[in-house]
């Protein structure tokens, strides 16, 4: 890339703003309540694109790209199912967490299922969110790496040092400030992108004519593959710890089912940007290897530009890394911590705990992507592991008193299993793993309400005296 250095600059201009920013945030972050909260209450559109950022890293960005590059415009559905999950979280779900009041998907789940399916929700969960980060650092790694031209194992271990430092330091009042820059930043960059690639292909009218009209097919992918999208986008809006976590810092039910709608905005307008990149490239560059089509694309920029739109890509791994490690610090401090070595409570402890917490899981996935060689197929298996935890909440909310609170136990540790044996099988008959994540709890919290003896198992609505950890 010509005039690497004012590419580099441009990106280091922009890291040295979040550090300033984390750190007057972290001024704030006095308490373990404070940190994982962040100690006030924030607009509902800055929680909406922080909720969005989440789930706009780099597999999003560039994954789309390639995708599209290879089926067309219809490769937007895979971020797009997550819009549509948002639209019916805010529907269905966002007023009921926020009147819960739980800052934890386990939380709320043990709320109405006891305290087993708590510990089982937030150990899930956690390998869930960890899953997804060593896929985060090992493919943006990468596509920096090649845009900055420096070494892989450099550019993974900086970009992971980096965003933990500014969550170990600020806590979620960074993190909301933080991801809210990166969600201009990165609408911004795609912007330029899809200017840039609709103007060098020569307009619309000479994209549709150099290309099959198969590419701008919105059921390109198939209808089996976008529903599979559908489930595992929609689960993982209805039941990501982050998202639980952040919907309980805007004012009240009613701002809370608005932050949902402008994620789903944003989700939506992104995720056909990202296709629609992909698609031009596949002319611009139609003999590349399609995971280079938004590289490709970024190489060819001015300086400036291009200065943008790699701030925007490190911003998108930034963003979802600093979700990611700042809900599973915060469900190990909530569930494991406080309750087991802390119960006296006592703060100064528990504050250390936290931010230890946010460093560790943030810099462990680090060491795993440097050694990973195949981890972008298992950020789809993480988002189908958590549609289990999401049939599991509706049944809560809606159905309170259909199966039981061993039904729900058996539901998580049967659904664990089955999934993760299902994907590494290959997906045997063409079944995605999503299908079975949703299959195995409606089974399951079936045949425990058919063959729950009166007495024998209480029933899913709370009706015996076991604690339940708030």
């Amino acid at each position: 890339m010509q005039s690497a250095w004012l590419v580099l600059l441009i990106v280091g201009g922009y890291i040295a703003i979040l550090a300033a920013i984390s750190f007057l945030s972290g001024r704030s972050a006095r308490t373990s309540s404070s940190f994982a909260s962040g100690g006030k209450v924030f607009p509902a559109v800055v929680i909406g694109f922080l909720m969005g950022s989440e789930f706009i890293g780099t597999t999003a960005s560039v994954g789309t790209a390639q995708a599209a590059y290879e089926s067309g415009i219809s490769a937007a559905w895979n971020v797009v199912s997550l819009g549509v999950g948002f639209i019916l979280f805010s529907l269905l779900l966002a007023r009921k967490y926020r009147k819960l009041g739980e800052i934890t998907i386990s939380g709320a789940l043990a709320s109405h299922f006891g305290n087993r399916v708590r510990v089982a929700t937030s150990l899930v969960m956690i390998c869930a969110l960890l899953i997804v980060s060593v896929s985060v650092y090992a493919s943006g790694g990468a596509v920096l790496a090649s845009l900055l031209d420096i070494d892989k194992s450099f550019a993974i271990a900086l970009v992971g040092v980096l965003a933990t430092a500014y969550v170990s330091v600020g806590g979620m009042r960074s993190v909301v400030y933080t991801n809210l820059l990166h969600a201009i930043v990165m609408l911004v960059g795609i912007v330029v992108l899809v200017v840039v690639a609709t103007t060098r292909v020569g307009g619309l009218g000479e994209l549709t004519a150099k290309l099959p009209p198969g590419m701008f097919s919105l059921d390109g992918v198939g209808l089996s593959q976008i529903f599979a999208w559908m489930l595992a986008g929609v689960g993982a809006t209805f039941a990501t710890q982050y998202i639980v976590q952040a919907i309980t810092t805007v004012g009240d039910s009613v701002k809370a089912q608005r932050a949902g709608f402008y994620s789903s905005l944003f989700l939506i307008c992104y995720g056909f940007l990202a296709a629609f990149i992909g698609v031009c490239t596949a002319v611009l560059f139609p003999h590349i290897d399609s995971i280079q089509a938004l590289p490709s694309l970024i190489v060819d920029l001015d300086p400036l530009l291009a200065g943008v739109v790699v701030a925007g890509l490190a911003g998108a791994m930034f963003g979802t890394i600093a979700a990611l490690s700042i809900g599973a610090s915060t469900l190990l401090f909530k569930d494991f911590y406080q309750p087991y070595f802390n119960p006296k409570a006592d703060e100064r402890r528990n504050l250390v705990f936290i931010r230890v917490a946010a460093g560790v899981t943030g810099l462990l996935p680090i060491v795993l992507a440097l050694y990973a060689s195949d981890v972008l197929a298992v950020t789809f298996l993480a988002k189908a592991l958590r549609a289990t935890l999401a049939v599991l909440v509706l049944l809560m909310f809606y159905a309170p008193r259909y199966g039981t609170r061993n039904g729900a136990l058996w539901t998580i540790m049967i659904a664990l299993v089955a999934t993760i044996g299902w994907f590494l099988a290959g997906s045997p008959f063409g079944v995605d793993e999503a299908y079975v994540a949703v299959t195995v709890p409606i089974v399951v919290m079936t045949l425990s309400q058919l063959f729950r003896r009166r007495g024998a198992d209480a029933p899913a609505e709370a009706t015996s005296t076991e604690p339940v950890a708030r």
